[in-house]
């Protein structure tokens, strides 16, 4: 089955446990399956001299990622972008604030310092980056991606940080499963012009159900993937053990792999937490933190992790014994 509404990380590298230099064959990494759409080439193609293109999700971000070259509070941030639409900003008026796939969208975790493509064309702050996107678990708290290693957390929305806004549709990107809009302060509010993720819902929508039993494991009807049943599958275990495991594991036709990390964010549902899966999900025992298989490129003895009880992007020290495996189908 190909695999839908997932792009590929942009790993194609290898790296032991010690972050040295590997061949990529028969390791079970993110740069041996490479998974997920790839990416043209060029990635961005320029509009004019201020806008340029993602050719790989159809998406339009300003050159200068920086609304007003400094940083501001979550509210200031959306007030900003309705500023741009009201002032018709480089010939367009449906800007919106990223929700937290579009901006993790222009990551790659082959690069950092910034965390963008090799020959992307945009200004950037190595720093926190707003989406539009509130932390169901802590609703006064809204995800921003750090654009000079490509992780994603939740800060404070009375908090500083970066502004990059974007315009148009993306057919590749899912979208995040959030239909809540809340304030400042937590509470719900009205959506309707408010420029949130619940008020706009960009993406592709999801199946229902999402997802559908199957002999082997369960079948995530947005993405294709086919994923184990059991969420745990080696305890609390090193990078390496993960991998190992899920070597161990392959059957018949089914070669089972640890997920890239945009496969294991792929089942973050961000209207929900603890876990951060959607609602009526089949899967057994969900655990609090997972491994992927796609080493830190900032560093690359640690490999992104995705806190699934919150639904964050991290990362860990790959000798550490401290977050769990689920496994993803190669067919």
């Amino acid at each position: 089955m190909t695999n839908t509404h997932l792009l590929s990380t942009g790993q194609h590298l290898c790296f032991d446990a010690a972050g040295r230099r590997a061949d990529c064959a028969g390791t079970g990494q993110d740069g041996e399956f490479r998974a997920g759409a790839p990416w043209p080439e060029p990635r961005f193609e320029l509009q004019g001299d201020d806008l340029a293109l993602d050719r790989l999700t159809g998406l339009v971000w300003p050159r200068i990622a920086s609304v007003g070259d400094f940083p501001m509070s979550w509210p200031e941030a959306l007030a900003a972008v309705a500023d741009m639409n009201r002032e018709n900003a480089f010939g367009h008026a449906d800007w919106r604030l990223p929700n937290r796939r579009e901006l993790l969208s222009v990551v790659s975790h082959a690069h950092h310092r910034p965390a963008l493509p090799a020959g992307h064309p945009f200004s950037v702050q190595q720093t926190w980056y707003w989406t539009s996107t509130t932390a169901s678990r802590a609703p006064g708290y809204a995800w921003h991606v750090h654009l000079e290693g490509g992780r994603m957390f939740y800060g404070d929305k009375t908090r500083d940080a970066m502004v990059w806004p974007v315009r148009g549709e993306s057919p590749l990107l899912a979208r995040t499963g959030q239909r809540t809009c809340r304030d400042v302060s937590g509470n719900v509010v009205e959506c309707e012009g408010t420029g949130q993720d619940g008020e706009l819902l960009k993406g592709a929508a999801w199946p229902e159900p999402r997802f559908a039993p199957e002999d082997a494991g369960v079948r995530d009807l947005l993405t294709g993937l086919l994923w184990t049943r059991s969420a745990d599958l080696c305890g609390v275990c090193t990078w390496e053990e993960a991998l190992e495991a899920a070597r161990r594991r392959r059957e018949g036709d089914l070669r089972w792999r640890l997920p890239n990390i945009r496969e294991l964010e792929s089942l973050v549902d961000a209207e929900r937490h603890d876990p951060a899966l959607p609602a009526g999900h089949p899967f057994e025992h969900p655990q609090e933190a997972y491994w992927s298989s796609t080493s830190s490129a900032y560093s690359p003895d640690w490999a992104y992790c995705l806190y699934l009880h919150k639904g964050a992007v991290g990362v860990g020290f790959k000798p550490g014994r401290e977050f769990r495996a689920w496994f993803v189908a190669v067919e």
